[in-house]
């Protein structure tokens, strides 16, 4: 299954994303998934990913669309999250120490560790940027 979603690029849309994130994956993999468990990981993998691109690479900029598209082989799942902003440098990324109590960067970490695979590519397909997250959803006996 492949489908897609596009959205303004406004924090009230989280709730939307969420939505049609888990609505798409429920409807393809039904009772395959523990739900209860897997929900919040990708809940939360998603609004870290969307919020970004609202917040720093679409700042002040709620006109321009975020395309995130999913798709699902088995309970093999890809995410992408497609943005029109300048980019980040993942190269120049370092993790938050905890003893800082920095405000910021922790969603490369969270995403990192939530997900099996996090890519991100810079300046691709007319000057888009994508975030790709993959996993593969344990099956529900696991």
């Amino acid at each position: 299954m492949r489908t897609e979603l596009q959205v303004p690029s406004d924090i009230r849309f989280v709730t939307v994303v969420e939505n049609w994130l888990l609505g798409c994956l429920e409807l393809e993999l039904g009772d395959k998934v523990d739900w209860q468990r897997q929900s919040n990981r990708l809940r939360l993998v998603l609004a870290e990913a969307y919020s970004n691109v609202v917040r720093h690479a679409h700042k002040g900029q709620p006109n321009l669309p975020v395309l995130i598209r999913l798709e699902v082989k088995q309970r093999d799942l890809a995410l992408e999250i497609w943005d029109q902003g300048q980019g980040y440098d993942i190269d120049t990324y370092t993790a938050p120490d905890p003893e800082d109590l920095q405000d910021g960067g922790y969603g490369w970490l969270i995403m990192n560790r939530l997900m099996d695979r996090v890519e991100y590519r810079l300046q691709i397909d007319g000057g888009k940027n994508c975030l790709k997250m993959e996993a593969s959803l344990p099956e529900i006996n696991s």
